[in-house]
């Protein structure tokens, strides 16, 4: 990508005039103080650009806050005001410059995983309260997998690794995310996670640990870090994710986990992409490149390792253990959608969206959005048991004003209802919201849109949060999840005839995939394999 902000000769035309020139001033002692200081050839060959483009932005920021956007006056009797506007940009250039130096001894650092020279204006300290603060974001939309014993297992093994690297002091945190998708992400401070549709899909501890060892070399070579600092918010792109992989495979081997069980890995992405159609797996690959290359890659590394692998754990009995029984695919426990009615068998609900309407079920809401997304239904749990409580804590927020506030039912469920005109901070909302008390539980039911689109979804919305109700469909009350087994080959037998034996749920090449292994593979006596067992359940797009 080419650089967007680069200087040809004039000034953004947004900071014109006298500002402008003094801006340049200031820019040009920065400059020069550059120039000057020890070791200016490192930071001019590191940083510098970036630095002096950063500054120049914060500096025609603080001209803009100022007010200050044309030319200084130029008639006599505003000599004085002249004479001001000129102290105060003197004042604020030399404020930029001492930060502006700051950056210069602090911002510009060798990374210690890879060795390269990057802008950083984060501090450690700073990264990991954001990883903090994102972690319960993340917490709170994904939910985590409700298994003590798997957690314990992913954050040992995570420690491990993460004890091998370069920055062995920051507070590794690793979670298993309940989430069928297969997907493992890191944010900065050292927060790594990984699905459990993910760790069906592998086979043993060494291929989970590549996964890992991966999102480790994210954070140890502080990418998302270094994306903030250059204000480039770009997905980390095939450079990156080809560095986290060498530093995968860096930390497996300090480990003592086999890298080579990391080719398998990225067979298994591949054929995942494949089986789900348009060539790309479904989370992992949204922000990773193709693995077709980067097996190729990895391979070389390994052939020019001198020891002997051999010595290094795979511990696949041991993995397979531990995900004997783990949720397999969507969880109909957690709501579903099925013909735009949304259903929710382990809280007791359901509830018809507009046809069309966009729908996602997330752990902490229920959202729907209009076709030309201009409107909002959306169903979460209140903090409080009591409907009318709730309703009085969501009108006291400032800017929301009640209309016509009623206390009623909703198909026979206690309820307090209104209309409701909110000021955002870019325009008016109208719209409604009801909250219902249910099983000791109390829901907010919420539809919106703008001011002058309200009297268009009115109808549609008033009609769908009047829709909430008591679910008493006694097969979907009793729905489970399908959950992954491993079971002990007792004689020689093929895949296809374990899958007739088991009456699989789900596709024979499903099977195949899991076990990382082809549909018409045989398996021994002693073999173990994973099956999958349970209903099988069609769900809607939106789950």
């Amino acid at each position: 990508m080419r650089e967007s902000s680069r200087h040809h000769g004039r000034l953004p035309a947004q900071a014109g005039g006298g500002a402008s020139r003094v801006v340049m001033r200031c820019a040009l002692w920065l400059l020069g103080l550059f120039l000057l200081a020890p070791g200016a050839s490192l930071i001019l060959s590191g940083c510098a650009r970036q630095v002096a483009v950063f500054i120049g932005e914060k500096m025609n920021n603080a001209v803009r806050l100022l007010g200050y956007r044309g030319r200084l006056p130029a008639r006599a009797e505003n000599r004085g005001a002249r004479r001001m506007m000129r102290y105060a940009l003197s004042l604020l250039c030399l404020l930029l410059l001492a930060h502006g130096a700051s950056l210069v001894l602090s911002g510009c650092a060798s990374n210690l995983a890879t060795g390269e020279r990057h802008l950083n204006l984060i501090s450690e300290s700073q990264e990991v309260a954001m990883g903090q603060e994102a972690d319960g974001q993340v917490i709170a939309s994904l939910g985590l997998y409700p298994d003590s014993a798997l957690q314990r297992y992913v954050q040992a093994l995570g420690a491990k690794l993460a004890g091998s690297s370069e920055r062995p002091n920051l507070p590794w945190t690793f979670r298993v995310i309940d989430d069928p998708a297969v997907n493992a992400f890191a944010i900065p401070g050292g927060f790594i996670y990984v699905t459990r549709g993910l760790m069906a899909y592998m086979m043993n501890e060494a291929e989970l640990s590549s996964v890992i060892g991966h999102e480790i070399g994210h954070v140890t070579a502080q990418h998302s870090v270094h994306r903030i600092s250059e204000q480039q918010l770009t997905q980390v792109g095939i450079a990156g994710a080809l560095k986290a992989e060498h530093l995968g495979l860096r930390y497996m081997i300090r480990a003592g986990n086999d890298p080579r069980e990391m080719i398998d890995v990225f067979d298994m992405l591949g054929r995942v992409s494949s089986a789900g159609g348009g060539g790309r797996a479904p989370e992992w690959l949204a922000t990773h490149p193709n693995p077709e290359n980067r097996s190729g890659s990895i391979q070389k590394e390994i052939d020019t390792l001198a020891f002997d692998l051999g010595s290094l754990a795979v511990n696949k009995n041991g993995y397979l253990r531990l995900i004997d029984g783990v949720v397999f695919g969507q969880n109909p426990r957690e709501g579903f959608f099925r013909d735009n009615h949304f259903y929710h068998p382990e809280l007791e609900f359901e509830l018809g969206f507009p046809s069309g309407w966009q729908t996602v079920n997330q752990k902490n809401a229920v959202v729907a959005v209009s076709p030309n997304q201009d409107a909002v239904i959306q169903i979460s749990m209140a903090k409080t048991r009591s409907a009318s409580e709730a309703a009085r804590t969501f009108f006291q927020q400032e800017g929301v004003q009640s209309e016509r506030e009623e206390t009623s039912t909703v198909n026979g469920l206690n309820a307090v209802s209104a209309q409701f005109r909110a000021q955002s901070e870019q325009q008016v909302l109208r719209g409604r919201v009801s909250f219902v008390e249910l099983q000791g539980n109390t829901y907010q039911l919420l539809g919106y849109a703008s001011e002058q689109l309200w009297p268009k979804y009115q109808d549609v919305i008033t009609t769908a949060v009047r829709d909430f109700r008591r679910l008493t469909n006694p097969s979907i009350l009793q729905m489970q999840p399908m959950r992954l087994a491993i079971i002990n080959v007792s004689q020689r037998v093929s895949l296809e005839q374990l899958a007739q034996q088991e009456r699989s749920p789900v596709l024979l090449e499903t099977l195949a995939i899991i076990n990382q292994t082809e549909a018409n593979a045989r398996f021994n006596a002693g073999d173990r394999v994973k099956i999958v067992r349970g209903e099988k359940l069609v769900f809607q797009a939106g789950y």
